[in-house]
């Protein structure tokens, strides 16, 4: 077994529900707008942004013109035309309020912030993560907070990786671990940054055609006591190496 000594930690869906405070934020947003928010709409919304920020990975874009447009590009394919950048900023406002704790995430961090050196690796917006980290009450249980938006790459670029490992003092990439629920971001990213990686699969997602296979799989954060030899839990989650 692996004596880890840093953990990095995904924040949104490992963490941090973010489909909640989304949910929430894009209720408030379309209602600003006197504009319902079907799922229909939503879905929309979801397929927009995850190909603006696709194109963001692939270097077709800018970060800014993906925050900026999203919201304009929707409200257009409805003929109404809108302020993208406004409307990014009441959304970032109305996301940065929400901040609901994934089950077990509070107890675990503080029981792994006494053996372990914790951080945070995250996409997103900076004032954003650390408000949530903040009104959560995870904040300082972690030595270091890293967001795309700081780092100036998104994850899994190995551009975030780099930046966060120069930022912390004598990091052993042997002993260290990600753990994330985004097998793009946070097990791809690790796996490119030479590190292991722990997928939080909590609905039991088949591996795609990929070489890339993480570490540990598990579907639950309790299963993390296991694999880093604390006896809270017996489980030792699914060794996939």
């Amino acid at each position: 077994m692996v004596q880890y000594k840093a953990l990095l930690f995904d924040l949104d869906e490992t963490l941090l529900d973010f489909a909640a405070s989304e949910d929430i934020a894009l209720q408030k947003l379309f209602s600003d707008q006197n504009f319902s928010l079907t799922p229909d709409i939503k879905a929309n919304y979801q397929k927009i942004n995850t190909a603006l920020w696709k194109g963001y990975e692939n270097g077709e874009i800018d970060r800014d013109e993906v925050v900026n447009t999203r919201f304009a590009l929707l409200f257009e394919q409805y003929g109404i035309q809108v302020d993208g950048a406004a409307l990014e900023r009441n959304y970032r406002k109305y996301l940065s309020e929400g901040y609901y704790l994934i089950e077990g995430a509070m107890e675990l961090i503080q029981k792994l912030s006494t053996e372990f050196d914790l951080y945070v690796v995250t996409n997103g917006a900076s004032i954003i993560q650390q408000k949530r980290l903040e009104g959560s009450g995870l904040a300082p249980y972690f030595k270091k907070v890293f967001v795309s938006e700081d780092t100036g790459y998104q994850k899994p670029m190995k551009g975030f990786f780099d930046y966060a490992f120069s930022k912390i003092e004598n990091l052993d990439l042997s002993t260290t671990l990600i753990i994330g629920d985004s097998f793009s971001a946070d097990v791809t990213g690790g796996w490119n940054a030479g590190i292991d990686t722990c997928w939080v699969n909590r609905e039991g997602r088949e591996l795609a055609n990929t070489d890339i296979l993480p570490t540990y799989k598990i579907r639950e954060l309790a299963e993390l006591y296991g694999i880093l030899g604390l006896k809270d839990y017996s489980g030792a989650g699914n060794l996939v190496l």
